[in-house]
């Protein structure tokens, strides 16, 4: 296995202190101590934990938008694509519950922060790159008719909730207990 670069032992350091302590009451001293890295390799890769923070969320939705992208090379029909969407989600989120639990309750303070248009870049890249493996279904007439800003919060909706409510310990059933039907639903909820 590579070893993991300076970069990324920083970011997990700092996900594994807002685990910990809190988003707010991690210091980049603490991120510093945690990683082992001097704090001139923290400002070299990052500048300040707002970008540190920023960094950690798009590392992780890039994760999961690549595990899915490189699922949909393999997915035969419009169902298994709509499932992936569901499956690779839910896997990704059960693989990472504290990054997922990070990129949850983080997303409005990227947004608002100097790295918002960095993240709105990849969510429409990410977007339009998935509309572009789903269009010859689209063409086929395998989806239902409706607004493309509707159509992916239709597929995910429910289980972006129902990880959010596991991820909280707000659920009795496990997330993977779950997994094939949200799966189904999220097929049935789009498909012609």
């Amino acid at each position: 296995m590579a070893r993991r670069s300076r970069k990324d032992e920083i970011l997990q350091a700092a996900l594994a202190c807002f685990t910990e302590f809190g988003v707010d009451a991690t210091t980049i001293e603490m991120i510093r101590d945690r990683s082992g890295a001097s704090i001139g390799s923290l400002y070299h890769h990052f500048g300040n934990k707002e970008r540190i923070i920023a960094a950690l969320y798009l590392e992780g939705t890039a994760q999961y938008a690549a595990q899915l992208e490189a699922g949909f090379t393999n997915a035969a029909s419009a169902k298994a694509c709509i499932e992936l969407v569901v499956t690779g989600y839910i896997d990704w989120v059960v693989a990472n519950p504290d990054w997922a639990r990070f990129i949850l309750h983080s997303r409005g303070r990227v947004e608002a922060g100097e790295m918002g248009d960095a993240l709105r870049e990849a969510n429409r890249l990410h977007v339009q790159r998935m509309l572009q493996m789903l269009a010859e279904y689209q063409r086929q007439g395998a989806f239902k008719a409706m607004p493309v800003e509707c159509f992916f919060s239709v597929v995910i909706g429910p289980s972006h909730d129902f990880a959010r409510n596991w991820l909280a310990g707000r659920t009795q059933a496990a997330l993977t207990e779950c997994r094939d039907l949200l799966a189904q639903i999220a097929w049935e909820s789009v498909s012609a």
